[in-house]
């Protein structure tokens, strides 16, 4: 009965953050980027990534101080690598099975190639088996230098602007996704009809997605102990597709919407948010509160950071190969990758 519980719960926690940050979360950052006055490329790596990473930061930051000692320790650093693989394939994946995007070269290889530093760094604090403050803070100074790079990288090399539709006031929905618009609507302004409240729908969609995580990073313990399952392993699949769900959503409508560029910016920018942002900032709260070292378990994570690493690397390639596209077959190929990393990790165990 417990098993059935802990699925029902996590199944109702990833809908409702599905629904959340399409209905509320991705419209409330599409006011803040048009207010900002940001191109479409950088509100997708930059606040499009760090909203809609909010499940895995809190996650990862409840897995880091809430589980310290328990033996679950790696769930917090499993879900964000597991993401992070997820993101590139699946997300960047499904959006073009969705819509096929013609890429501009320049913010795509500027994230790309960022994204491979991150990916050494990570192995880099990973090496030893421990994290100290120095790789932590490390990790979150990196990542500012990056948000400094996407702001001005359009200023320094020109490349056209992917126009922004305007928002569309009403949209046709199923009977249980209306249902909850209406309930999460009685405590988030829907920054579609109230767009000056975007400000107050944007703080609390966060929380709602912390509370979500909360649940979500219990069950998966739950699951683990009861299944007698690696955790680590529950992390990289189950709890990291859980919480890349706003990231899926949020870049399968910008791509419905001809913004193939804000999409694939998305999904590399909320890896790099991932691994910098959501594993360093956890790391100094808890090196804060108990200095020292952090132990990570090297045998159950380096084999998928080495896979992460040639994701990114199949990724570029790929493009490479197809001028910067990617149509209806590419993106089932990454998805078909996915899958087979997803097999290769459950053959380990």
């Amino acid at each position: 009965m417990e098993i059935i519980v802990a699925i029902i719960l996590l199944g109702l926690a990833f809908y409702v953050t599905a629904v959340l940050t399409e209905e509320f979360f991705v419209p409330a950052i599409d006011v803040l980027a048009k207010r900002m006055r940001l191109s479409s490329d950088a509100a997708g790596a930059t606040l499009l990534a760090m909203g809609s990473s909010a499940p895995e930061f809190f996650t990862s930051l409840i897995a880091v101080v809430g589980l310290a000692g328990s033996g679950h320790d790696d769930v917090g650093a499993g879900t964000i690598v597991g993401s992070a693989i997820f993101n590139i394939l699946v997300i960047v994946g499904a959006s073009a099975t969705f819509k096929a995007v013609k890429l501009q070269w320049k913010p795509v290889l500027r994230d790309q190639l960022f994204y491979v530093i991150t990916i050494l760094l990570l192995l880099w604090a990973f090496w030893d088996g421990k994290i100290v403050l120095a790789e932590a803070l490390t990790f979150v100074a990196t990542y500012c230098f990056y948000v400094f790079i996407v702001v001005n990288w359009r200023k320094w090399l020109k490349y056209d602007e992917v126009a922004a539709p305007e928002i569309v006031e009403e949209k046709q929905r199923g009977q249980l996704q209306a249902l909850t618009h209406r309930l999460l609507s009685f405590v988030i302004p829907d920054p579609v009809k109230k767009p000056r409240l975007y400000v107050l729908s944007f703080v609390v969609s966060i929380l709602a997605i912390a509370a979500l995580s909360w649940l979500l990073v219990q069950q998966v313990v739950v699951l683990a102990d009861a299944l007698h399952i690696n955790p680590t392993f529950l992390a990289l699949t189950v709890l990291a597709a859980g919480t890349s769900v706003p990231d899926l959503v949020g870049s399968i409508v910008v791509a419905k919407q001809g913004r193939g560029d804000m999409a694939v910016s998305n999904a590399v920018g909320s890896n790099i948010f991932d691994v910098l942002f959501c594993l360093g900032l956890p790391w100094i709260v808890a090196l804060a509160l108990h200095p020292g070292s952090i132990a990570v378990s090297t045998a159950n994570l380096n084999s998928s950071i080495f896979l992460l690493l040639a994701t990114v690397v199949a990724t570029l390639f790929l493009l490479v190969l197809r001028n910067w596209r990617i149509g209806h077959r590419s993106g089932l190929l990454l998805i078909a990758m996915y899958i087979a990393y997803v097999g290769y990790i459950a053959a380990d165990l």
